[in-house]
């Protein structure tokens, strides 16, 4: 059953338009990642969710009911924003309740409410402080549980991590995880920038470009057989190789580019064959084996290190394949050095191969 649909929705700023005949549909209960570049529009198409905006065409379903014009308190659902927007008169306790108290709810339920969004958030032991004797992490833990209380069926979030150093988001990506896990049947649409978050958290997620969605799919969908080109630069970090040359059809289909020949007989097209001509081949630093295990590999081939980059469980080595950069990546203790000649080798069909012209997956 869907939680929340969205059918034809368009939003105009001026003569700039922001979204365009966007349909997306959310499943009850699923976690839903919203991600893409600044300016893709992906926070705009969260706040026409929320209400925030006003769409200029289109509709909003939430649980089957048709909420397009309705206000944001009248939609059932929960916000987390980037920023904490939490009242610094109030303890913890006050900011939790202050909605319900609102809403006329009673003092009873509303205790209750606070207390269980506290225990699910760990922050039982600081309901009587203040937001400026908190840290970053504590406080957005707050924010959460504001939007918690209202026990609601939707919960958006809007980069709720943005303003946090790396340890914290980290340690905050895996509680958002466990409360999704712990909130059965409860539906988060969730907006980042950042490709681990999304990653790590999303039973689906949607690439957003230019206010529209260039692929919808799970992770490991995203990740192994991405639609386009756009969408495999994305993802991944390091970032995919591209290699220029042509698919060739004369005899063995092969990929080549003015020094290496990569053998296709193996590969999967989507559709068939291609036709011959331009082409981008495409293969992920991860799936490039070197030294002794690229022996194992269809196509192997020697290379030049240029530069070397040491990440600590791994390093990232720069080089050349057939005039063009290409980064692989190898154990954190190798002891190669710039200069060295290296062997390396890989499975095409690890690889996503795409049209020079329109970019798509082939």
């Amino acid at each position: 059953m869907e939680s929340v649909s969205i059918r034809d929705v368009s939003l105009n700023f001026g003569a700039v338009r922001v979204l365009e005949n966007l349909n997306l549909d959310v499943m009850k209960g699923e976690f839903l990642v919203l991600l893409g570049p600044s300016g893709c529009g992906k926070s705009t198409l969260l706040n026409c969710i929320a209400g925030l905006l006003d769409v200029s065409d289109g509709q909003i379903f939430i649980n089957g009911r048709n909420v397009t014009w309705e206000q944001p308190k009248d939609r059932g659902i929960g916000m987390v924003f980037q920023s904490y927007a939490l009242y610094p008169q109030m303890t913890v306790e006050g900011n939790l309740s202050f909605g319900l108290k609102n809403q006329g709810m009673p003092r009873a339920e509303i205790q209750k409410r606070v207390k269980r969004a506290a225990g699910i958030l760990q922050i039982d032991n600081l309901l009587h402080r203040k937001p400026a004797q908190l840290s970053g992490g504590q406080r957005q833990r707050v924010a959460i549980g504001r939007a918690l209380v209202r026990d609601a069926d939707v919960f958006l979030f809007d980069e709720p991590l943005s303003n946090l150093d790396a340890k914290l988001r980290s340690e905050l990506r895996v509680e958002i995880k466990r409360l999704h896990q712990q909130l059965e049947n409860t539906t988060m649409i969730y907006v980042t920038h950042d490709q681990i978050e999304a990653m790590t958290l999303a039973d689906r997620i949607a690439i957003m470009r230019g206010g529209a969605i260039q692929q919808l799919a799970d992770p490991a969908t995203i990740y192994n057989r991405p639609v386009n080109k756009y969408v495999a630069g994305f993802i991944g970090s390091p970032g995919i190789n591209f290699i220029d040359g042509t698919v060739e059809t004369d005899g063995a289909p092969a990929f080549r580019t003015d020094e290496t020949e990569i053998n296709l007989e193996r590969y999967e097209f989507s559709d068939g064959m291609p036709a011959a001509g331009a082409a981008i081949f495409g293969i992920r630093p991860e799936h490039i084996a070197s030294g002794k295990a690229a022996a194992d590999q269809p196509i192997r081939a020697e290379v030049v290190v240029d530069v070397i980059e040491p990440m600590g469980a791994d390093t990232l080595v720069w080089s050349k394949l057939g005039g063009q950069e290409i980064r692989f990546r190898v154990d954190g203790q190798t002891s190669l050095k710039k200069g060295n000649h290296v062997p390396i080798g890989f499975d095409p069909a690890r690889a996503s191969i795409f049209s020079s012209e329109t970019e798509m997956r082939l």
